[in-house]
């Protein structure tokens, strides 16, 4: 199964159907470009690790000749985790910006195969020739640094890919959107919008980051005890809020997690992060509990991360106690409710405040999608031909499509995961041509170069 010259054709293996696990292929003259290649978690029971799942690759594992690249939107672990997985079977270059390539080569450093996989740091100011696939980067505002959607252009037409995105006038870090360059793209004629499903079914526009301040900072200065923030690592703009509104209150700065300080150390070394130091953990017992501040790992209530180890006085650096406060500043992912009930619970046992999204009186937390009033904004600067809703679950996907049909998007592919969307010459769509499923990453073992340490898992069907 392969396009001809002119077709072009878009076949998601992961995300479309669901919220993660994103792995997107677009077909044409008989060569694939997949764009994003990331993970799910199963769910998160208490007391229990994360399970790693990915996409199924087979389809275009068995056709990786034609494979011209991967090609990562942003560094979130839903569109760059399964990368050090999947690649053993895949073989071929992956690009991206220098703050995912951080990420990334981590990564692989701790699966041991960093000095196999192709890296190429690409220039978003530049064009990327891959094949058949001419790639423009477009910068737009998200919860992490250097989010980018695609213009893929081919013979046969042009995708705008947004990959997730939001409309932030007052990112933190990073500069505001800005409506030029999107409407800069309706004079390309962009054939169809794959785009971000994810609050397609809720009004207005999104708190934009700048928008926490008030919050974060009315938190922060009412404790009388340590503070301690979770959020989720790679929102590096809402670290840095909380740093700064820290020193604000003479409150010194801890960083506790694996996943925060590679975060930050991918950060500093692309010039994303220019505030201060951290203090060292180990002096966290000789600080004042009135003048300690601690962001933390665990806000999904992962057994083995910050939170669970504070709460269960596990931690080696710290401990917490009666008169201390814990802000989540993250939302809780489907499927961890359980675990982060049992979390709290423990906290509030040992007398701790505890302010989530749920009890917060002012906003604490922001999402980095789109809602229904940046949607439409955004398909009337673009005014593509066809809208491909992607990323939801098929709620939100419903829901987005049915948007579209009333802001006058000539045509709208409702889909999932394995089926073929034909975007060109004619809009169209091909159910389920492409058996789709899970891999289950399977820890204890390291792998040799070719191999998958993974559990084929049942199909999404």
């Amino acid at each position: 199964m392969q396009a001809n010259h002119n077709e072009l054709w878009l076949l998601p293996l992961g995300g479309c159907g669901e919220i993660g696990m994103n792995l997107n292929l677009y077909g044409h003259d008989q060569q694939w470009l997949m764009v994003d290649c990331g993970v799910t978690f199963g769910k998160n029971q208490p007391g229990q690790p994360n399970r790693i799942l990915m996409a199924d690759p087979d389809f275009i594992a068995s056709r990786r000749q034609q494979l011209q690249g991967i090609v990562i939107t942003h560094g979130h672990e839903d569109h760059i985790g399964a990368v050090p997985y999947l690649w053993p079977l895949l073989l071929c270059p992956v690009y991206c910006t220098p703050f995912a390539a951080q990420i990334l080569r981590r990564k692989l450093r701790d699966l041991k195969l960093i000095d196999q996989v192709p890296i190429i740091e690409v220039d978003p100011k530049q064009p990327l020739q891959l094949g058949h696939f001419l790639l423009h980067w477009v910068p737009l505002t998200h919860s992490i640094p250097e989010a980018f959607g695609l213009l893929i252009e081919c013979p046969a037409g042009r995708v705008f890919h947004t990959a997730d995105w939001k409309l932030d006038p007052q990112p933190i870090l990073g500069a505001p959107y800005q409506p030029q360059r999107y409407q800069a793209l309706a004079n390309k004629k962009v054939t169809a919008m794959v785009c971000d499903s994810t609050n397609a079914t809720l009004p207005g526009h999104s708190i934009s980051e700048g928008e926490l301040l008030a919050g974060l900072e009315h938190y922060i200065a009412k404790a009388k005890g340590r503070v301690v923030v979770s959020c989720f690592a790679s929102n590096l703009a809402r670290v840095a809020s909380v740093y700064r509104i820290a020193l604000a209150y003479d409150r010194q700065v801890a960083l506790l997690g694996r996943s925060l300080s590679a975060m930050l150390q991918a950060a500093r070394a692309t010039g994303h992060w220019q505030e201060g130091p951290f203090v060292p953990n180990e002096h966290l017992g000789y600080l004042p509990e009135h003048a300690t501040l601690v962001l933390a790992t665990g806000s999904q209530g992962e057994a083995n991360a910050v939170l669970a180890k504070l709460a269960f006085d596990r931690h080696q650096d710290m401990e917490l106690a009666a008169g201390d406060t814990v802000i989540l500043s993250s939302k809780t992912i489907p499927g961890n409710e359980e675990a982060v009930t049992s979390l709290l619970k423990a906290l509030q046992a040992k007398g701790v405040e505890v302010v989530d999204t749920d009890t917060a009186s002012m906003p604490i937390h922001a999402s980095g999608h789109p809602c229904q009033d940046e949607l439409q904004l955004m398909y009337q600067w673009v005014q593509p031909q066809i809208a491909v809703p992607v990323h939801g679950e098929p709620v939100h996907l419903q829901a987005h499509a049915e948007l579209c049909k009333a802001w006058g998007v000539p045509s709208q592919l409702l889909g999932r995961n394995g089926d073929l969307f034909l975007l060109a010459p004619t809009p169209g769509i091909r159910r389920q041509v492409v058996k789709t499923g899970r891999l289950e990453w399977l820890p204890g073992d390291w792998r040799q170069p070719g191999e998958l340490i993974c559990a084929t898992l049942d199909s999404d069907k």
